[in-house]
């Protein structure tokens, strides 16, 4: 009887074995197409954490020895899922696992330190630059001031568990918040300094969304690509009593961010 349970179980090993070896190779008997089945392949590594963000994917010779199946074929399933944000290329480098996707919905005001603890992320701030300037012409109409009226100017580079994640340029009325720049905004967020030291609240926004391209300066503060595709966005945020307060420019890696809404008839 003992006999038996051993010689079941051995036989429940190797099936199970087989399983793992099928579920890892394409299967010529199948008749779902090579390339889907390669996609589960590479999707399951990716999403059951088998390849971690950041980790480098075997280069395309390799694959092709891997699954005996063509270069077309690896280009094909590589390129789905680049799409899909789950991988991307870096050029000279190689081919890399994405990290998720953050999305952020747009039908709220929400600071990035809420945002990123909401999502389980350590949110971090490095203050890049935080001065004085005279306002611009451009600036000056979208926030109702004189232009050459003084403004505050910060900018921050935001991280979530200590990695880039965007760019924050924010320009001030100084007039409505004095002295602004002896807080410290690597600790504290500004939308809570705002409210607890001036009494103003940032209740509603307008904005625009648009693509642009990394600078070499931006994508070496954001660790991407010069070139790569950065979500860009404008916008003028006004206080509970309707007045315009903040103009903001904020680059996000769009590796990282998606935005999204609802939309209803």
């Amino acid at each position: 009887m003992i006999g038996q349970v051993i010689h079941l179980a051995e036989v429940s090993l190797k099936i199970f074995a087989e399983l793992i070896v099928l579920a890892n190779n394409i299967n010529r008997h199948s008749k779902l197409p090579y390339y889907q089945q390669l996609y589960e392949i590479l999707h399951t590594k990716i999403v059951q954490g088998e390849w971690q963000p950041g980790d480098m994917m075997p280069p395309e010779s390799e694959l092709i020895e891997m699954y005996q199946v063509s270069r077309n074929t690896i280009r094909q399933v590589l390129d789905m899922l680049v799409n899909e944000n789950l991988i991307y290329r870096q050029r000279g480098r190689g081919t890399f696992v994405a990290h998720p996707s953050l999305e952020q919905a747009m039908i709220r005001i929400i600071s990035f330190t809420e945002d990123m603890r909401q999502r389980g992320f350590e949110p971090g701030t490095e203050v890049l630059e935080s001065t004085l300037i005279p306002a611009p012409r451009d600036i000056s109409e979208r926030i109702e001031v004189a232009e050459g009226e003084e403004l505050a100017k910060i900018v921050r580079l935001r991280l979530a568990d200590g990695e880039p994640m965007s760019i924050e340029e924010a320009y001030l009325a100084h007039k409505y918040c004095p002295n602004v720049l002896n807080h410290n905004f690597a600790k504290q967020p500004l939308r809570q300094t705002l409210d607890r030291d001036y009494g103003i609240r940032l209740v509603n926004a307008k904005q625009v969304i648009r693509a642009v391209s990394a600078s070499d300066e931006l994508g070496h503060i954001l660790k991407i690509p010069a070139e790569a595709a950065l979500l860009f966005i404008e916008r003028v945020s006004y206080s509970q009593h309707a007045i315009p307060i903040e103009f903001l420019h904020i680059y996000y890696r769009s590796d990282r961010y998606s935005l999204y809404n609802e939309l209803h008839d």
